[in-house]
């Protein structure tokens, strides 16, 4: 007779039969809730700087000139360099017009966007490794790429829209790439990739190192140290390095002229330029490490021979972990390859392409990826449990959660940042210089009267500082001094501007005479200057020669219809 007690078989299979099935659908709705609340974390974290200024490089956009925000056809916005960036500027500015949220709201949201792509292309990866924990790894990842303050600059700084757009581009090509159905490419996915690529190099230049990625990526992971990979996908290869060469030639048709990259800088050579970056490179890899001391205009030292500033000890240690990364490339697989991915990404910006400024936290926002996998390498291999595991991880995304919050609280205000950045670039005229511009542009006139003056000390004054210098004078009601830095600016420099600045001051002091003196030597260097004839006009009112102001703005307005004060100016004369 048997006996009623169950074998191990039967329990296994009654277990097997009261076993709870995963619910595809309950799965679905959690990683919904995951991603809504990371969201407005993310937007939390950068909610101090959500509706702050523009700020340096962004007076420069379409969206602050009065040509593109009033006359302006969309293929205005789209004629030239980065297309499609500007394209996202032009949806901006039809949405929000000048008010800042939107484009800080628009940059924060592909931030978000680029975290979701780095948690998929990383859980990839480590599928083919058949990591345990493969999950909170990749979640970990993307955390760390969310919520580093290295990456406030990258999107609170909206000019660094071209960062977070490019990327996005890159990283969705890289996906596409990496969730292929057969080891080799086909005709879909390479169109997709090839299309995705195209935008990537029309939303900023840098992007056309991704075919070395792709490369990089087959040899190491298709089977694995092999060249099978890369024949197999000649049909990507083939056109993908074709158009990156074309990306290439075209990234050097702009720096051909551009004054603050490439080879035509007179005083910043290529092998200068390289012997500073192997210094640099260190630099991003300590940011990454230890968050301290971040500044949004480095005042870094150019290595002119390959000893000066230790650039030798940089050059040996990137050619020691290059080496050691190759050497070891089995053992630690994704080390290696997070490594020469860091290497390749930096590649554009830290080279032997010379760029004005050799330091900027941004450019780490398309290699950041390399250094998550080498971070993933060793968290891999931490023998612990789930629960320590998701704790210690969660503290970290914490702690760098409050330091980007912190960050961005100085990103919120102009003053504070520059305040801030002059501080720790103390002999770098910029920040200072910034500095006193927002605050004249605050009316804290003393501020920046105070503030010039310390620029001026760093480097001999420039005619544009000497104006600007003037105008704080002005603000401040010190008409004589405004009127010594305009006499000095012209002296420098003579330009109707300085001139018709000088005119203005003397009109406002009643001193008529040197008034006109000054705008007629305005207009004789710049007879188009339309701001000459606006000031004479105003001049000849106070004078009380009606007929003749009514000329002068009636002549501004002719070269320039923008001048809503020249406008006014007739009306308030009945004309």
């Amino acid at each position: 007779m048997k006996s009623g007690k169950p074998t191990k078989q039967t329990r296994g299979t009654a277990a097997s039969a009261f076993a709870v099935k995963p619910d595809p659908q309950r799965q679905l709705w959690l990683y919904a809730l995951a991603l809504a609340v990371s969201f407005i974390v993310l937007c939390q974290v950068y909610w101090p700087a959500m509706s702050g200024p523009f700020l340096l490089d962004d007076t420069y956009q379409p969206y602050m000139q009065p040509f593109y925000t009033t006359e302006a056809s969309l293929k205005d916005w789209l004629v030239g360099v980065r297309p499609l960036l500007m394209f996202s500027y032009w949806l901006n500015f039809k949405q929000s017009g000048q008010e800042t949220f939107g484009y800080h709201f628009g940059n924060v949201l592909l931030h978000f966007l680029n975290g979701i792509l780095i948690f998929l292309a990383v859980r990839k990866i480590l599928s083919w490794l058949k990591v345990n924990q493969s999950e909170i790894l990749a979640i970990f990842a993307a955390g760390l790429f969310l919520f580093h303050p290295l990456q406030t600059e990258s999107v609170s700084y909206v000019a660094s829209r071209s960062e977070t757009l490019s990327v996005f581009f890159v990283l969705a090509a890289f996906v596409v790439f990496l969730y292929r159905k057969t080891t080799s490419v086909g005709w879909g996915s390479t169109a997709i990739v090839l299309l995705i690529f195209g935008a990537a190099v029309l939303t900023k230049e840098h992007t056309a190192v991704l075919p070395a990625l792709l490369l990089l990526t087959d040899y190491h992971w298709n089977p694995g140290f092999s060249f099978e990979g890369i024949k197999q996908n000649w049909k990507l290869y083939v056109p993908i390095v074709i158009g990156g060469l074309a990306g290439v030639a075209y990234v050097f048709s702009v720096l051909a002229g551009s004054m603050s990259a490439g080879f035509a800088m007179k005083d910043l050579t290529w092998y200068q330029y390289f012997f500073t970056q192997c210094r640099a490179i260190w630099v991003y890899v300590r940011l990454f490490l230890l968050p301290f001391g971040q500044n949004a205009d480095y005042d870094f030292p150019i290595s002119h021979s390959i000893v000066e500033h230790g650039a030798i000890f940089g050059l040996g240690a990137l050619l020691a972990v290059s080496v050691a990364a190759w050497i070891y490339r089995r053992q630690y697989p994704l080390a290696s390859y997070g490594w020469f991915t860091f290497l390749i990404l930096l590649a554009p910006t830290s080279s032997f392409v010379p760029i004005r400024d050799p330091v900027a936290e941004r450019r780490l926002y398309l290699p950041f990826i390399g250094l998550l996998f080498i971070t993933v390498e060793f968290l891999r291999r931490w023998k612990t449990s789930r629960t320590t595991m998701v704790t210690a991880l969660g503290v970290v995304l914490l702690a760098e959660g409050v330091l980007s919050y912190q960050r961005n609280e100085l990103w919120g205000s102009a003053v504070a940042i520059w305040k801030d950045t002059a501080q720790k670039s103390p002999h770098k005229l910029r920040p200072q210089y910034q500095l006193a511009f927002v605050e004249f542009q605050q009316q804290s006139c003393s501020a920046a009267v105070d503030d010039y003056a310390k620029a001026a000390q760093i480097e001999p004054p420039s005619h544009d500082l000497l104006v600007d210098w003037a105008l704080a004078y002005d603000c401040a009601g010190q008409s004589d001094a405004a009127v010594a830095k305009l006499k000095q600016a012209a002296a420098v420099k003579p330009t109707a501007h300085a001139y018709s600045m000088l005119g203005r001051e003397y009109g406002k002091m009643g001193k008529y005479p040197e008034a006109l003196e000054a705008l007629a030597k305005a207009a004789e260097l710049d007879p188009s200057f339309a701001m000459t004839y606006y000031t004479r006009g105003a001049v000849y009112e106070s004078e009380g020669n009606k007929p003749q102001a009514i000329e002068e703005y009636r002549h501004a307005l002719a070269l320039d219809g923008h001048i809503q004060a020249a406008r006014d100016a007739l009306q308030r004369l009945g004309q």
